[in-house]
């Protein structure tokens, strides 16, 4: 079948070159409308549920709200894990289905599930709603609003009115989250006093502010051949009109609202958080993109209407979007992988120029480059993924192996097209049938070759999790780049051949074989004529160098992926529960001073506590602080070692160090912002909590650990008002309208808006603050009783006592997290010692159990995976080779490239990182298949030689001169295209693509070296016996 297409093209050459440029021009077109991302989509389909529950402590949310929608969703199809978080007022819960599952039916479902709960839900609690439908990587940007004048109501309303519409209406936005400034409401705070002089009770006040901003219709008045629509204008903006609104009439005299109540405008209260940039208030809002969004061009799109916005604003509102910009990732990533491919091509480029010396066959050999790789580009489009830096990264790994059938095909039609002039002139056969069998000659040992290079990188594709959706595509662009350069090598390589390199001209320039081909081969066949006589002590010099290897592999540390350079941080900061927002932005201030002090960071800013429905359930105790960082004098590990000493200061605060990226990987695979997990389960949070810190204590010595925190899921102080239910009895209140009034004079009820130039504010009633915000004065509240005010205290008991600040839940089990980073000491070591510290030092009692999450569980899931399909690829490689050659000695001949890449391989992780990662991993598997290519091509030469009647040891030493340069020119191009991936792992962008280029680096050099030693010795042995006849 190759053959006939080789044929074929060779006859139609004009339709192949049409085709080929219509490749180019379709995938240059692609490239440039394709959508640019730093990372395929990562997220786990998960649907995140909210519930507002104000008022309500952490363990009324969980045994009201969160546990009701944990039961509902539990079993649903396809559910893996349910995650949940109880605190003051709010709950969140986490419905994370298995991976592949469409995120429309996963919503669809938890929907489902939701309709036929909310009856059950309390009246006081709000409907539960689903998150918007986002990625991990959705963030997209930070917007920052400060001003020296405008106060900070003003701001939060400029912020929710006019700025967060705007960017919701730009295509591709999912949410715009706002936190910080103050929330514009109306509130009418009753005076406890004025309400029993007047007799007024709170249903009453109730009733009336129901009903302060309803319009009223009065049908429609036709007059004048006009048709009048008739309003009833009783809505106002005006707080004065509203505090005016009669109650009701009494002894002939309006009882108003303002006579027994304060009407005003105020901040929204309590605070769930507050914002900050470069330690001044702020409001910031958070964009996040819906999925399958181009990053870059919503970046674009969002910056045009930021900066449309900012000429509406007063002149003293300052618009920031610097502090966190997904795009500038995204940008530096791309731009890095680009330089690597370009780099790459570069060092592809002088390997071909210095061993063929011909400007013509260079060309010929690059064609396949930008066609393989834009053919790759086609095929991401078609199967729905992006251009990110694992797709571009599969690429440049690729790109010096996809010039190497077309430079075997080119240096061989090139020499048998030398040769065929050499001859007399009557005895030239046509160029064409050179041409033809030449490509034919070594075609299907290069098609082997390729197939079997393709088999090897099949594992990748049964990685699940995480780590299969980011190094899928990495696999598809290189898989589909190499299959398409083979294509190119049987297709349009014989017809560029044909038109360039068959002219009188060229060939007589070109008699002879390049200066540099002569000078290697006189000195590789003098070392392979040494080598050959002392083929013992070789071949136990390389057995030694492998178990040498294999000693010092066993002995590298293993990590999951490499830390990655996003240049900027990502804090946490919590102090103890219970402290007030007050406290708590103070102490942000405070790790905002620290960092600002930090030559290397641009800029801070800062979020304490958490935005109205946001899932980041975060308490006032905890602020979340991006600051990017720009490196200059010092490196990335001196750099973070000051952070975490200077921050180290700050007593009774927990840190924890990470970058955007990373933290949300970290997040999705264990729910914990952080390498590794100890998760914690049992039903009592004190035990749990105590459990924890002993963990901690146990732990906190072990080398490598950073950021090690207990989750603070503590007692805080509450204030219990408990019901006497005979004094309830006597005055005639009922257990309704007791619960009533405490969620509304303490709580406050929102009862109706007020809309005001097309804005909504809220209408709040509540006590007024000083009868209130003191645990006396609480008590003098009064109820409404069937015979006038009851004071409070005296139908219930007013207790200060405490409770849960939070209550964690995993698949319905209540849990604490102990949390820690992993700094200069690989993963699963420290993983290793904490596992057994925590065995021999912290037992466990009875019903309490510990499970472990994070980057190891991925890390030993997916080495388990590719261990397991790398032996069925090795098994499936021997057999293509046995298919071949019909001989289990030449199919393990050949196999022999493996142990000799492996040395390689080894020796360049040991001298660089010392550490196994997952892609350094995938790199070893890939030499499976790249270092197996020039065993092919020497012993199937072997045997051609052979076939035609050449003596054993002759075919064997004229086999390795012909085939030496073909090998190093597609050794060495595939090796110095990986230069600056490998040199440039501490790029963004570059960090997963370097440990798989140093290790391929590694192998190709020590394979290609023993390769043309090891296989002609090891050959010879097998084949002496029984020489061919």
């Amino acid at each position: 079948m190759l053959n006939r297409i080789i044929e074929f093209s060779l006859r139609n050459r004009m339709l192949v070159m049409i085709a080929g440029v219509v490749l180019l021009v379709a995938g240059t077109y692609t490239a440039r409308k394709m959508e640019v991302d730093v990372f395929p989509d990562l997220n786990a389909p998960t649907v995140v549920v909210m519930t507002e529950a104000s008022g309500m402590a952490a363990e009324e949310v969980e045994r009201t709200v969160t546990f009701p929608i944990e039961t509902a969703v539990n079993g649903a199809t396809d559910v893996r894990r349910v995650r949940s978080s109880s605190t003051s007022g709010f709950s969140v819960v986490w419905v994370e289905f298995d991976w592949g599952t469409d995120i429309y039916l996963a919503r669809q479902i938890v929907s489902e599930k939701l309709a036929a709960l909310n009856e059950t839900l309390p009246n006081n609690v709000g409907t539960p709603t689903l998150g918007p439908q986002s990625s991990i990587l959705g963030e997209l940007m930070i917007i920052g609003l400060t001003s020296d004048s405008t106060s900070l109501e003003e701001l939060r309303t400029l912020a929710d009115w006019t700025i967060r519409p705007r960017l919701l209406s730009t295509g591709g936005v999912a949410q715009v989250t706002v936190i910080g400034g103050d929330i514009k409401e109306y509130q009418i705070l009753l005076d406890p006093a004025r309400m029993k002089h007047f007799g007024v009770t709170t249903g009453e006040v109730l009733g009336v502010v129901e009903n302060l901003t309803r319009n009223s219709s009065g049908g429609i008045l036709n007059q004048h051949g006009n048709e009048y629509i008739i309003r009833g204008m009783l809505s106002t903006a005006d707080e004065d009109e509203m505090g005016r609104a009669v109650i009701r009439i009494e002894n002939g005299l309006p009882i108003t609202l303002e006579q027994v109540a304060d009407v005003r405008i105020g901040a929204k209260t309590p605070r769930l958080g507050t914002a900050s940039e470069r330690g001044k208030p702020a409001v910031l809002m958070t964009v996040t993109k819906q999925p399958n969004t181009n990053s870059l061009e919503l970046t674009e799109k969002l910056d045009r209407a930021v900066a449309e916005l900012s000429e509406t604003l007063p002149a003293d509102v300052h618009v920031s979007t610097d502090s966190f910009r997904q795009a500038r990732f995204i940008e530096g990533s791309i731009d890095n992988i680009q330089k690597s491919l370009f780099e790459g091509a570069v060092f592809v480029v002088i390997v071909l120029l210095v061993f063929l010396m011909n400007f013509r066959t260079t060309v010929i050999s690059l064609v396949a480059l930008p066609l393989s790789l834009l053919v790759s580009i086609l095929a991401l489009k078609w199967m729905g993924l992006t251009i990110n830096t694992m797709s571009l990264g599969g690429m440049a790994i690729a790109i010096g192996s996809l010039v190497d059938d077309a430079i075997i095909d080119v240096e061989n039609v090139f020499k048998r097209l030398r040769e065929n002039f050499a001859r007399p002139k009557d005895q030239r056969l046509p160029t064409l049938s050179i041409v033809f069998e030449a490509s034919k000659e070594i075609r299907t040992s290069v098609v082997h070759a390729t197939i079997i290079t393709i088999v090897a990188f099949v594992p990748l594709f049964f990685l699940d999790g995480m780590e299969g959706r980011m190094l899928r595509p990495l696999g598809i662009s290189f898989i589909v780049a190499l299959f398409a350069s083979m294509i190119v090598a049987v297709t349009l390589t014989p017809v560029l051949c044909s038109y360039l390199l068959t002219g009188d001209r060229v060939l007589r320039r070109n008699e002879k074989e390049p200066v540099v081909s002569r000078f290697l081969k006189r000195v590789y066949r003098r070392a392979l004529e040494w080598v050959l006589a002392h083929k013992k002590a070789v071949l136990g010099s390389t057995v030694v160098l492998f178990a040498g290897a294999l000693a010092v592999f066993l002995s590298l540390g293993r990590s999951f992926l490499p830390p990655f350079n996003e240049g900027s941080l990502t804090i946490n900061a919590s102090t103890m529960p219970g402290i007030s927002l007050e406290e708590s932005d103070k102490i942000g201030s405070q790790v905002e001073s620290i960092l600002l002090e930090i030559p290397e960071i641009r800029t801070v800013v800062r979020k304490t506590g958490r935005a109205e429905l946001d899932e980041h359930a975060l308490g006032v105790g905890v602020s979340e602080i991006e600051a990017p960082y720009e490196l200059a004098d010092r490196s990335r590990s001196e750099f973070m070692a000051d952070v975490r000493s200077r921050l180290g200061v700050l007593h009774g605060v927990n840190i924890e160090i990470g970058q955007p990226i990373s933290h949300r990987i970290d997040a999705m695979l264990s729910g914990t912002k952080a390498n590794i997990a100890i998760k914690l389960f049992g039903p009592d949070l004190n035990r749990l909590f105590a459990l924890g810190n002993r963990i901690k204590s146990s732990i906190a010595n072990i080398d490598g650990i950073a950021d090690l925190n207990v989750e603070q899921q503590i007692e805080r102080p509450q204030l219990q008002i408990r019901p006497k239910r005979e004094m309830l009895a006597r005055y005639g209140i009922t257990l309704p309208a007791f619960a009533e009034f405490v969620e509304v004079a303490l709580g406050g009820r929102v009862v109706s808006q007020v809309y005001d130039e097309g804005r909504s504010f809220d209408v709040t009633v509540k006590a007024s603050d000083a009868s209130r915000n003191d645990m006396e004065r609480i008590g003098e509240l009064m109820l409404d009783g069937t015979d006038g005010k009851v004071p409070l205290s005296y139908v219930a008991d007013i207790v200060s006592t405490s409770g849960p600040n939070a209550i964690g839940r995993e698949n319905a089990q209540r849990l604490i997290v102990v949390s820690a980073n992993v700094a200069d000491r690989d993963l699963r070591s420290v993983v290793n010692e904490i596992g057994e510290t925590i065995r021999t030092q912290v037992p466990m009692p009875e019903g309490y159990h510990v499970e472990y999450g994070g980057q190891f569980e991925s890390e030993q899931a997916a080495s388990r995976t590719l261990t397991l399909t790398s032996l069925v690829a090795l098994l499936v490689i021997f057999l293509l080779l046995y298919q071949e050659f019909r001989s289990l000695k030449i199919a393990g001949v050949i196999l022999l490239n493996l142990p000799l890449a492996l040395i390689g391989g080894v020796a360049s992780l040991w001298l660089t990182s010392g550490e196994v990662s997952i892609p350094a991993i995938i790199g070893f598997i890939s030499l499976l298949g790249i270092a197996t290519r020039n065993g092919i091509l020497l012993v199937s030469h072997y045997n051609h030689l052979r076939d035609e009647g050449m003596p054993l040891h002759e075919s064997v030493v004229q086999g390795s001169l012909d085939r030496l340069n073909p090998i190093l020119m597609t050794a060495l191009s595939s090796a110095l295209a990986l230069i600056p991936l490998a040199l440039g792992g501490n790029l963004p962008g570059n960090e997963i693509q370097s440990p798989m280029a140093k290790v391929i680096l590694g192998g190709l050099l020590s394979s290609t070296l023993l390769n043309g030693f090891i296989i002609p010795s090891v050959y010879l042995i097998v084949n002496r016996k029984k020489p061919k006849a």
